[in-house]
């Protein structure tokens, strides 16, 4: 029997994530795995928000939206304030706005993998294009 040895085990702090960390983390990149999710997202983290204002930001039905934002707040992503019979959503923690914003500037950068020494830290993404 051949004994296998790995690298990592010789790194006194390396550290597997557990099987639930790993299994939330799969889920919430799934949920994200939408570029209407991304949008809403991106959106409520410049404050609050109605179903009917995301819907007009991102170009989807309210129905759409509702849809979308109950899952993002069953994963734990987006939160609501209901005030009368409305509810004004917002992003659910700071922890969102690095997710969402790494990954934005990933999206920026994906032709050059490693375009700064001085990783890892939160970058905003560039702004939109005007349309011409």
């Amino acid at each position: 029997m051949a004994i296998v040895y790995s690298v990592h085990t010789s790194l006194p702090t390396f550290q597997m994530p557990n099987d639930e960390q790993v299994h939330l983390a799969a889920e919430g990149f799934r949920l994200l795995a939408d570029p209407t999710r991304i949008k809403i997202l991106w959106a409520l983290l410049q404050g609050e928000s109605s179903v009917a204002c995301l819907a007009e930001l991102v170009g989807a039905s309210p129905t759409a939206v509702s849809q979308h934002l109950a899952k993002l707040r069953l994963a734990g992503l987006v939160k609501g304030r209901r005030e009368g019979t409305f509810v004004h959503y917002s992003a659910a923690d700071s922890h969102v706005r690095a997710l969402l914003a790494e990954a934005l500037f990933h999206a920026d950068h994906a032709d050059n993998p490693y375009p700064h020494d001085d990783l890892p830290h939160v970058h905003e993404p560039r702004p939109a294009a005007s349309p011409r």
